[in-house]
Formats: C-alpha cells, sequence, structure tokens
C-alpha cells in the first residue's frame, strides 16, 4: 500500500487535491522500526529536524529566515510510537524527546539545535545514537543554508516510552568560541570556503548492535573527514581514530559508510555524495578503508568509476544530465542487512550500480540499471536527482530502486534467483513467541 502526503505530482509539480494522513502540524521524518522485547510490540523511532530545504538559501543575508529555523513550529529531537500498523491512525505515541539536552522542557519554538538528522540507528534494545546539534555553538560550517555541525548523541531506549540522555560526542572543529575546536576549523582547508558541508547528516554507521558485543561506530562528519568510535560504554562515547581526505569542493564529502563488510574483511565504504548537476562538481569516490586495526584506520583505494555503455550518447554519465555520484547501499534495516562481497550504490543519474568487492584490490562492477528520465511525469526542476535511494531485500533476493518518477524492483543473478513469495521471516527480527503483527 503506498499512502502519498500531499498533493500528487505531475510534470508541472504538485496537482490535485491534497490529501494528508497526519495531524495538523505533524511531519513525517526519518525513521527506525525495530522489535521492542520490552514493549513486545514494534515501536518506531521518527526524526524531527530542522527545514533544510525550500526556507533558507543564504544565511549570511537573511536574517529573518535564520530565524525561523531557530525557532520552527516543531518540535527538534524525536517521537517514538507503539506501531501497530504501517498508518498513522494505527500508531500510538508513547515519548517525546527533544536533542536541546541543555533545555529538555523548553517549548516548541524555543528549542535549541538541529533535532535529529536522518535515522537513527536503533535496533531495538538498549542503546540508540542519533546525529544531532544540542545547540547553537555547533555552528563551525559556513555551509549556506545549514545552521549547524551536529555531533551524536546517545540514547538509553531499555524503556521506549522512557528515553534517557547518556551522552553528546562532539569531534574537533565544531564548536564556537572553544579555541580548540576553532583551531581545528581553521586548520581545515576547507576554511573560508563557504561551500563545504561540516559535521554529521547520519548517525554512526554500527555493523554489530552494543547489545550483541559490538564495539565500534564509525562517523561520516562531512569536510570533517572519517572517524572510528568506541561505543562500548555509550555513556561515555570515546573518539579511536581519524581519517582525513583532500577536499572535493562541492557536495558532501562525508555522509554515507557501508559497514555490511567490516565484521569479515575489516574493510569499511565511506562517500560523500553530489548536490549539483551537469558535471558542475568533482566526482564522489566512494573510498575503500582498512579499519582492522581500529586504531589506525588505513585508505586502501576506491570504487571504480561508473561507465556508460558504449552505445550511450555520452561518455560519462555526468554528461547525462542531472546529478551523479554515489548515494547510499541502503540502510541497516533492510533484512539480512548486507550480502558479503556484494555492494549496491544508488548513483543518482547512474541509477543502481552493484559493486563487486570479493577482491578490495580488483573491486569491479557487477551488474547495474540505469533508469530512464520520464519528462512527460517529472516537473523539469525535479528532473535532475533521477534515482534518489536503494534497498535490497537480501532474504528474497531483491533491489528495489527509488526514483523520481516510481519505484522499480529488480533481480540479477548476482544476488540469486529471486523469490516472490512472502518472506519467511518478519523483519526486523522478533523473539521467539512474540505475538504475530497485525
Amino acid at each position: 500500500m503506498l499512502y502519498t502526503r500531499g498533493k500528487q505530482w505531475g510534470p508541472n509539480g504538485p496537482q490535485g487535491e491534497e490529501v494528508n494522513p497526519y495531524p495538523k502540524g505533524e511531519m513525517f521524518g526519518a525513521a527506525s522500526i525495530q522489535w521492542s522485547e520490552a514493549r513486545q510490540n514494534y515501536v518506531m523511532v521518527q526524526a524531527y529536524e530542522i527545514r533544510r530545504f525550500g526556507l533558507l538559501e543564504d544565511k549570511f543575508t537573511q536574517p529573518d529566515k535564520v530565524a525561523q529555523i531557530r525557532h520552527p513550529d516543531h518540535l527538534k529531537g524525536f517521537k517514538v510510537y507503539d506501531m501497530n500498523g504501517p498508518l498513522p491512525k494505527d500508531w500510538t505515541l508513547i515519548a517525546e524527546r527533544t536533542t536541546d539536552i541543555n533545555n529538555p522542557e523548553a517549548e516548541i519554538g524555543e528549542q535549541q539545535g538541529s533535532g535529529v538528522r536522518d535515522i537513527p540507528t536503533w535496533f531495538g534494545g538498549k542503546t540508540m545514537i542519533v546525529a544531532a546539534a544540542p545547540d547553537a555553538s555547533y555552528a563551525l560550517t559556513e555551509y549556506g543554508n545549514d545552521l549547524y555541525s551536529a555531533g551524536y548523541q546517545s540514547w538509553d531506549m531499555s524503556d521506549p516510552a522512557s528515553p534517557v540522555l547518556m551522552d553528546q560526542l562532539a569531534v574537533p572543529g565544531q564548536i564556537l568560541n572553544e579555541p580548540a575546536h576553532q583551531k581545528a576549523y581553521l586548520n581545515n582547508p576547507r576554511a573560508g570556503n563557504r561551500t563545504s558541508w561540516m559535521g554529521a547528516r547520519m548517525s554512526l554507521f554500527i555493523p554489530t548492535p552494543i547489545e550483541e558485543g559490538g564495539k565500534y561506530g564509525y562517523a561520516a562528519m562531512g569536510g570533517l573527514g572519517f572517524y572510528v568510535v568506541d561505543i562500548s560504554n555509550p555513556a561515555q562515547m570515546q573518539v579511536v581514530s581519524h581519517l582525513e581526505f583532500e577536499p572535493s569542493v562541492a557536495g558532501t564529502e562525508g555522509d554515507f559508510i557501508d559497514v555490511s563488510q567490516v565484521e569479515q574483511t575489516g574493510l569499511v565504504y565511506f562517500s560523500g555524495y553530489p548536490l549539483n548537476e551537469e558535471c558542475f562538481e568533482p566526482y564522489k569516490d566512494v573510498h575503500i578503508i582498512d579499519v582492522s586495526d581500529p586504531a589506525q584506520p588505513k585508505k586502501v583505494g576506491v570504487l571504480p568509476r561508473p561507465i556508460p555503455p558504449k552505445e550511450a550518447a555520452f561518455t560519462d554519465f555526468c554528461q547525462r544530465r542531472g546529478s551523479f555520484g554515489p548515494k547510499r547501499t541502503g540502510a541497516y534495516t533492510q533484512p539480512g542487512i548486507g550480502r558479503q562481497g556484494i555492494l549496491p550504490y544508488n548513483f543518482y543519474n547512474a541509477g543502481l550500480q552493484v559493486f563487486d568487492v570479493r577482491d578490495p584490490q580488483q573491486p569491479a562492477i557487477a551488474a547495474y540499471f540505469v533508469p530512464p528520465f520520464k519528462e512527460d511525469e517529472v516537473a523539469s526542476y525535479a528532473m535532475g536527482n533521477l534515482s534518489h535511494s536503494a534497498y535490497v531485500e537480501y532474504d528474497r533476493n531483491l533491489f528495489w530502486l527509488f526514483t523520481n518518477h516510481g519505484i522499480y524492483v529488480l533481480s540479477s543473478p548476482v544476488l540469486g534467483k529471486p523469490s516472490f513469495a512472502p518472506p519467511e521471516q518478519p523483519w526486523p527480527p522478533r523473539s521467539a513467541g512474540a505475538r504475530d503483527s497485525q
């Protein structure tokens, strides 16, 4: 079942009668849905963050828009729901928290900071980690339409109806008016360019939940680089190591880390993504990093750049139209999490690119699917970001590719024979004897 919020979109943009399943003033943010042993139910944690698009263009010249973001009419933080079905009418709110940890009782409109950015990292157990700036001091970023350089917060979710803050982590170069942070920022070659995104846009990337023995999380901090974080004591998170990369001006330089292979190979895959179109920014590589020694991560190489087939009317995907570059391989909420040796990346106008990484010295593209542009269905100003994300059902051997004109479900021998029967086991996993989902 697909349920749309707002008006239908077509070649002229939003059109038709608005249908909004959400209560007035509510919004749908990035969410993690997990089985909670504590509640014997599926529980959803939904992020509420500041508005990043369609309002502020230049924070240096638009103080009125800055004020709107500082004092919005919505929560800055997260909400927790018992999820008894797919639609908002089936959800029961059980908790609400602000990430303004210095003023936890602040009312809507007075809460400071960024709120929770993108998907909370929570596996249904005790520890949840989110990307958030708690207040306006997390401000060492010059990106024109963003006010905050987010760090990380850990929350105790032993009782999902009563989340408790455990810790706030920042890395050097984030906090205004703190000499050590300002020195680290000014020593960064990106300082002064008003272009590079700094800080976290997503939460820590964690291959193994802490409750199952996981010790490390991996941080993508934009132009601040790559970090290994010791999370074994989530009430006292510790930076273990750091890698810097040469500036790649424009776009986001560090947004995503694939950790699906790290437990078997010691390798993670670190990347940013493009924000400009028509070749107007450097290509964003997917960096291969060896973290087998967490204290000394090493750069191994990069994944190959996707190349159009010989029969294409262009020689590089950036010439095709729109944005070209990596986004993500999916999310930790995918059934099965990952498949060793396979990395399926969404690549915007290059669609789905599936990498064979069994030999990290010779990674190769094993399969791809490039969707068409559909000018008769999509508004011209929304055409550039052709494909937005990938999701893989590893239990049924199905790729899902989400585009600006629809959803594709794909199969490939690289993944295996597809199954179109219902999954044999629910996802996220449930405890033995748990009640059937509604």
